[in-house]
């Protein structure tokens, strides 16, 4: 059992169907726990128990996702392990090269398919901004540009980045990354799942 950040779900299932490799099933936390990380923990729990029974391995698609190493003690509790990272940006990427982009230009805002996918809900519902368009200038100061961090080729998503963009008033820059070692940590749980039957 993966149990997998809500914002990640799509990816996972789509890796899993593309590569042919139906060994690991999917369960999620919502990803709306990212407004209230001190959730995160106790929710990831919750999963952990009610599939322990019938997995024999859980593995977290879930980063750190400012939980401030709460997860983590939560599955040293639990026995299970995640993928490493402080958030999905930084496996997406890869962690050593989000330290280089985060270096080169640190106001930077950053978008995955899913958040482009959900723009108006998670930042501009979200943030209030629909309502209170003043508050963007409070809440984006100091970012001077988006950057897409592409998990597929999708010309339909970067047009809809581009806008977040200009929605923000914030530059745009453009990189498809894939799934990163998102990728290399659902390989690994296909490889170490049982044969079916075994």
């Amino acid at each position: 059992m993966v149990i997998a950040c809500g914002a990640l779900a799509r990816e996972i299932v789509h890796f899993r169907n593309m590569n042919a490799v139906p060994a690991f099933d999917v369960a999620c936390v919502p990803a709306w726990l990212h407004n209230a990380p001190h959730l995160i923990p106790d929710r990831v729990r919750e999963k952990i128990r009610e599939y322990r029974k019938a997995y024999g391995r859980i593995l977290v698609a879930y980063a750190d996702c400012g939980t401030g190493g709460l997860l983590d003690r939560v599955l040293e509790e639990e026995g299970a392990e995640r993928i490493d990272g402080p958030h999905c940006y930084a496996f997406y990427t890869g962690r050593q090269a989000f330290a280089d982009l985060a270096e080169a230009e640190t106001g930077t805002f950053y978008l995955t398919d899913y958040m482009v996918r959900h723009f108006d809900r998670l930042i501009v519902e979200g943030l209030g901004l629909d309502r209170h368009p003043e508050l963007r200038d409070d809440y984006f100061r100091h970012y001077t540009r988006c950057l897409y961090i592409a998990q597929t080729r999708d010309a339909g998503l970067q047009v809809k980045a581009q806008a977040a963009a200009a929605r923000l008033s914030l530059g745009y820059a453009y990189r498809y990354v894939g799934y990163g070692e998102l990728e290399d940590f659902l390989r690994r749980a296909a490889a170490s799942a049982p044969e079916p039957g075994a």
